[in-house]
């Protein structure tokens, strides 16, 4: 379906935590420094040998009292990534003007908090219920982040949780800007949290798409995924004088295979062409792509498909997941924020972990760091079962469209 022109948004701020760092200025240095936050895995019970994007003392650092009913490694993820970046400072100041029934809370989540029901499941009594510290509805729901997130921040508008595997993160600015113009509300909290867990890595693993190496994205010899945990923050309002653009979004589905994109990108394709005429931008005008670039044999191979015979050589594209590894659900709102520190920073970090590009590759995808201006990025999220979403942003500076 055709995307409609978006009545432009600012974000008005924006907070990130991964295995990259806590918070804009950590992420924006290891970028620069070009140091992966990968690690060997050490993670559950028996650990598969691979590599993995951990952000570290979750196991130590539980929610404050007043939020015990939510407890969970998710939600503690959630919690830190609310305390970057003066993140809820923002967001209580946006509450004060708006009021609390006027900012609404959209999230983006592929496993919420699975790990906690997992681990209720491995310590079931003998008469097979659930341990009594684990008997907690809301931790085994997939609207528990949303629940936290509302609730730790006093706000009680529209909650809705998205689920669409890796484009979920990605596509709640779609829903935000939606419930933005239908004066649903007039500011939206949006983000997106997903941690490690023994289902999601196990789960790539039964398909053969973890790589015993850190990551190589566009690589001739990548060999698979990293699996990496994540939880990424955005404030969008309608009305506001400073931040970056929320120009565009394009949303699309391939419905061509559980797990495999369409051969020839047209998901992926339809996407981009919606994002860029929602946001009025031509493809000439992008600066920077932030690619989906998952480091395995099929989404490589028709992403860069996509981006060589589409966009110009002198465009800009990467994939990031070398330093953060692929945070699923929280991969759009990740590196969204990246998109958004490349546009205030004028840098544009290049294609971690790759040593030679796949001769697939076209001049657009690079390997090495770069200092030049951003005014207009897109952001690439293709998720299982083909549901992509490109979202397209802007410079805080930038002429846009009313």
């Amino acid at each position: 379906m055709d995307e409609l022109p978006l009545q432009p948004v600012r974000i008005t701020a924006f907070a990130v935590c991964s295995a990259a760092g806590d918070g804009r200025a950590e992420t924006l240095a290891c970028l620069r420094g070009r140091r992966s936050g990968l690690t060997f895995n050490d993670f559950g019970p028996a650990p598969l040998p691979t590599w993995i994007g951990r952000v570290s003392g979750l196991e130590a650092q539980p929610l404050p009292a007043q939020f015990s009913q939510w407890d969970c490694r998710n939600n503690r993820l959630a919690w830190r990534g609310l305390n970057t970046d003066g993140f809820i400072e923002a967001v209580v100041k946006a509450r004060d003007r708006h009021g609390a029934h006027r900012i609404a809370v959209v999230v983006g989540t592929s496993t919420s908090s699975i790990g906690a029901s997992e681990e209720a499941y491995r310590r079931l009594t003998p008469d097979g219920q659930y341990p009594e510290d684990l008997r907690r509805p809301i931790i085994h729901t997939p609207h528990s982040l949303g629940d936290f997130v509302q609730s730790a921040l006093g706000l009680s508008g529209v909650s809705m949780t998205v689920a669409t595997a890796c484009s979920s993160s990605a596509k709640v600015f779609a829903q935000a800007e939606r419930l933005l113009r239908m004066s649903l509300a007039d500011a939206v909290l949006v983000g997106g949290v997903d941690s490690l867990c023994d289902s999601v890595l196990y789960g790539f693993n039964s398909l053969e798409l973890i790589s015993p190496e850190r990551c190589r994205p566009f690589d001739r010899e990548r060999r698979g995924i990293n699996i990496g945990e994540a939880a990424g923050f955005a404030l969008l309002e309608r009305e506001a004088d400073h931040g970056a653009w929320l120009l565009g979004c394009g949303e699309s589905s391939d419905a061509h295979h559980m797990s495999t994109p369409h051969p020839e990108g047209l998901g992926a394709r339809l996407a981009v062409e919606n994002a860029l005429r929602s946001a009025r931008l031509d493809l000439c005008e992008i600066d920077y792509i932030n690619l989906h670039g998952t480091a395995t044999r099929k989404n490589d191979e028709v992403e860069a498909r996509v981006v060589g015979e589409m966009f110009p050589t002198t465009t800009f594209a990467s994939s990031t997941k070398g330093w953060t590894g692929h945070t699923l659900g929280a991969a759009g709102i990740v590196e969204a924020a990246i998109s958004l520190l490349a546009l205030e920073e004028g840098f544009v970090p290049g294609t971690l972990n790759s040593e030679s590009l796949d001769e697939m590759c076209g001049p657009q995808i690079q390997r090495e760091n770069a200092e030049r201006p951003v005014k207009y990025a897109l952001s690439f999220s293709f998720g299982f079962g083909g549901s992509n979403c490109v979202i397209a942003l802007g410079r805080q500076d930038a002429k846009v469209a009313a």
